[in-house]
This record gives structure tokens, C-alpha cells and sequence, in this order.
């Protein structure tokens, strides 16, 4: 029998990884699994990756760095980068780095199978994978990675909005008490940040999405538009809006998706009373919240995007992640 390829799939995300796994099944592989960019050149170092699966938006250590650090030290791997981050920039900095292909997400077998047979990496056979095994995915993982994926959509239309690179965070998925969240958008409200509200609901699933922007930015963002408000709110609001469309159009559009389910959405309000913003009625107390820190590389503009769900949801919302 031919000797497995030591395989590593690196991805912070369990349900990632798994899917991953998954897609290279039939392949004589043996697959192991790293949380982040220094587990994974942990296992490069023991020799357990011949071929590694790189995901760029990690803790600890990112996709990036693992590049330079392979590329710095000569370490003996193939990477194949997948991830959510589909802008341009990204792709050509990782090509740039060392990497053999980009690959983004979600994948599936069919698309896993196209590259390696492109860079004849493996011999397609009928012994099956050997995982080493990795927890149990949790629910809210699931929330994350698709939201990590909702997320990189988003971040292009911004990048090619203003043509420049975003840079993406880790998405921070966590249930929210109405206080919690009442007392953050009063808090953004004191520290002179504006905040488009747009409502969505369909499918047994309601919710709001809130884009925060500091005032600070509107020169810096001004000057990539090509337009000088000269302080006219009138058109900072417009300025803040096409933003605000661009990020909450694309990401619900990539939940949507991924999810199987369609929304009628509001639409998008510039917020000046921060009573009872988020949901309507005193029907629940907790909330499911996704929230994304973006940011603008070389330019000093920031702006949060805070998906919240309402508790009646989360029911519905867990019956249609399981699918995952």
C-alpha cells in the first residue's frame, strides 16, 4: 500500500476544518488539524505536513505570517491557502509569499480535487482518509465560519469600492443581553459615531444590522471617494450610507446563501434616538450578535458592522445551521 501524505489543515474554525477533511476524502492522505499559524509549523517542524490547508484570518498566528515564517525558514510544505478573504490583494500577497493556490470558501470536494489534480500533488485512490480526531463542532461555531465567509464577501465590495485592501478580523460571534447591547450603542453615540440601522425578517428570522462609523474618518473616507463635503452633513450622510450598503447588503446577500433562506429588509436609517433600537416590543431579553471590527489598510478609517438576532429567532436559526 502507498504511504499516506501527511496533510495539515489549519483553520480556527472546527467546522472549517472538518469540512475540509471531508472534501479530501479518497484521497491517501493522512489529515491533521492545527487552531492556528503556530500549530501548524509546530507540525510542519515533526514532519507532518507535506501539504497544508492555510486559512488566513486566525489568532495567535495568521495565514500571513505562517507564509513568511515558511518562506523565512525553508520549511518543506506545500500550501494551498483557503479562506473567506476573497479580495485581489489578498490572493496576489499570498501567491507572492510562496503559496501554490488560493482556494475560497466555502469549498467543496469537487473544487479541492480540481486543484490538486492541477499541481499533481496526490494519486487519487480508494483508501480511505485518516483523521486524526478533532472535537465536536459546538453551534456557535457555526455561526462564525459562516459568518467568517459572509464577512470576506462584504470586505471585497468595500476594497473595490474604495480600491484598497481591508483588512478582516476574526468575526466575534456571542448572545448579547438588550441592556449589553442598548449600553454599546449608547456608548457609540457619546463617542461621536454614527449608525445606520437596517431591519431584516423572513424565514421565522428577524433581526437588525448596524454599521458604526466614527466621525473622525469622514475626511480620510472622503478623500478615497473623491469628494469634499467641506463638513456638509448632507453629504457625509450620503458618503455613509454607500458604505453601509455596501457592507450590509453583501454580507446579509452571503448569509442568505449560505443559509437557504431570504429576507425582506427595512430600509437602512441613519440612527438619532438609541431608544429601543434593537428589536421592537419587551418579547425577549438576549440576543444572538455577530460583530466585525473593519478596517482600511494605510488609511485611518474603522467601522464596526453588528449583526443582531432576536432570541424568538435562534430556534429557527439552529434548526438551519445543523444542515452544516
Amino acid at each position: 500500500m502507498t504511504t499516506a501524505i501527511p496533510v495539515v489543515i489549519c483553520d480556527d474554525s472546527r467546522l472549517a476544518r472538518r469540512q475540509m477533511a471531508r472534501a479530501l476524502e479518497g484521497w491517501n492522505v493522512d489529515v491533521s488539524f492545527a487552531e492556528h499559524g503556530l500549530e501548524a509549523l509546530d507540525a510542519i517542524k515533526m514532519g507532518k505536513a507535506d501539504l497544508l490547508f492555510l486559512d488566513l484570518n486566525m489568532p495567535i498566528m495568521d495565514g500571513y505570517e505562517v507564509l513568511e515564517r515558511i518562506r523565512r525558514d525553508d520549511l518543506p510544505v506545500m500550501v494551498i491557502v483557503v479562506s473567506g478573504d476573497v479580495q485581489s490583494t489578498a490572493y496576489n500577497r499570498v501567491m507572492a509569499l510562496g503559496a501554490l493556490d488560493f482556494i475560497k470558501k466555502p469549498t467543496t470536494p469537487a473544487i479541492v480535487a480540481k486543484v490538486l489534480n492541477r499541481f499533481g500533488l496526490l494519486s487519487e485512490l480508494d483508501n480511505p482518509v485518516e483523521i486524526i480526531a478533532d472535537r465536536p463542532t459546538e453551534l456557535p461555531e457555526y455561526y462564525q465560519e459562516i459568518a467568517n465567509i459572509a464577512m470576506g464577501r462584504a470586505g471585497d465590495l468595500l476594497a473595490r469600492l474604495l480600491d484598497v485592501f481591508v483588512s478582516l478580523p476574526i468575526p466575534v460571534v456571542a448572545f448579547k443581553s438588550r441592556d449589553e447591547l442598548d449600553l454599546q450603542l449608547h456608548h457609540a453615540a457619546e463617542q461621536r459615531i454614527q449608525t445606520v440601522s437596517q431591519g431584516f425578517i423572513g424565514n421565522g428570522i428577524a433581526g437588525e444590522a448596524l454599521l458604526m462609523f466614527r466621525e473622525s474618518n469622514f475626511s480620510a473616507l472622503e478623500r478615497l471617494l473623491g469628494a469634499q463635503s467641506m463638513g456638509d452633513q448632507s453629504i457625509q450622510a450620503e458618503l455613509l450610507m454607500e458604505v453601509a450598503n455596501t457592507l450590509i447588503g453583501a454580507f446579509l446577500g452571503s448569509f442568505e446563501q449560505q443559509m437557504d433562506i431570504s429576507f425582506s429588509r427595512a430600509s437602512p436609517v441613519i440612527l438619532d434616538d438609541f431608544d429601543g433600537l434593537v428589536g421592537e416590543g419587551e418579547g425577549w431579553q438576549h440576543a444572538m450578535a455577530i460583530n466585525i471590527h473593519y478596517s482600511i489598510e494605510d488609511y485611518d478609517i474603522q467601522c464596526d458592522l453588528m449583526l443582531v438576532f432576536t432570541e424568538d429567532s435562534t430556534p429557527r436559526l439552529q434548526q438551519i445551521a445543523r444542515y452544516f
